[in-house]
């Protein structure tokens, strides 16, 4: 997540505006999974490798970072998702953004997910954003497993050089058409979902595209399922939400702090300790997987699967329909 608020949003009324609906509630939808936190764990593991073997990051133009893809890539075509690399040139050296997506649904009513994968120079980033770029590929994997086949067609995007300035997913929102911008009709951000002294945040969808209530209600509703009380925050420019909102496409996202202090009043509902920031490692060496609350991190990926499923309308399933090999 970037240090300060660099962007401006603007609703330019010339573009086209891409409307998020919730699926029809006469068709049942299907139960988000739980989504096993030491998958995720695991991922961060290999995150923090990739990131000791390669200078102690995982920035723009690094080595580090071109693995972190690599690695995610591998992950996501071995289960077979379509696969693209989204390439773009800041400050001199090539960037990289990911684009994921799980073949079916209406390729005309896409929704998608997104975190940045870059680090900052100075550490491996693994709260900042491994916590949600690891989610994110175990919640894509878990699609893959389960062949959801939702109404929505979904897409995933793990962006590049954020820590320098939203790069990789402003590039990647300016590269569509405008045809391509309209069948967008969400995107949801997950960026810093493990600090350690966590907080429960889910993004204001106040003066933001219309369509984006409906992405804050189902984030809030996972949480409220797990009884984890929550917050709603602005953002603002901080994050890639904001190169989709520019483009008058509903955001969303969940977010457990960065260099925020936690009140009292939150360390009475949330726990942790109140007069310490979320996360004291924020763009910093120290930010390592010795620096993820685990609790935190199966708390959000969990969410992140319950407004993917509840948002996409994946249908719920019957033993008849869902039966291969039945038994005589």
């Amino acid at each position: 997540m970037r240090l300060r608020q660099a962007l401006v949003l603007v609703a330019a009324s010339a573009l086209p505006i891409a409307v998020l609906t919730a699926p029809a509630s006469a068709a049942p939808v299907l139960a988000a999974p739980d989504i096993p936190v030491a998958n995720v764990q695991a991922h961060l593991t290999a995150l923090q490798n990739i990131a000791t073997a390669n200078g102690g990051n995982r920035a723009h133009g690094r080595p580090g970072y071109k693995a972190s893809i690599d690695y995610v890539k591998g992950k996501l075509d071995a289960v077979g998702y379509q696969t693209q690399l989204h390439t773009f040139t800041y400050n001199g050296t090539t960037g990289y953004n990911l684009i994921a997506d799980w073949p079916g649904g209406d390729p005309n009513n896409v929704l998608m997910a997104g975190g940045h994968l870059d680090s900052v120079s100075v550490g491996p980033g693994i709260n900042d954003n491994g916590s949600g770029s690891a989610g994110l590929l175990e919640v894509a994997l878990t699609v893959a497993k389960q062949n959801l086949q939702p109404q929505k067609h979904l897409r995933f995007g793990w962006w590049g050089a954020e820590e320098l300035g939203l790069i990789g997913s402003t590039r990647y929102v300016n590269s569509l058409t405008a045809a391509q911008r309209a069948v967008i009709k969400g995107y949801v951000n997950f960026d810093m979902t493990g600090s350690p002294n966590p907080g429960y945040f889910v993004y204001s969808s106040s003066g933001q595209p219309a369509g984006s209530t409906t992405i804050e209600n189902a984030l809030k509703a996972g949480f409220q399922a797990k009884g984890v009380p929550t917050e709603l925050t602005s953002v603002g420019g901080r994050s890639d939400h904001a190169a989709f909102a520019r483009a008058n496409i509903p955001t969303g996202g969940t977010f457990s702090g960065a260099e925020g202090i936690k009140t009292s009043a939150q360390a009475q509902k949330w726990g942790g300790t109140a007069g310490l920031a979320y996360d004291r490692c924020y763009h910093r060496s120290c930010d390592t997987t010795s620096n993820i609350s685990a609790t935190s991190l199966d708390r959000h990926t969990d969410v992140m699967a319950h407004a993917l499923w509840s948002l996409s309308g994946a249908p719920a399933r019957t033993a008849t329909l869902d039966c291969v090999r039945c038994p005589l």
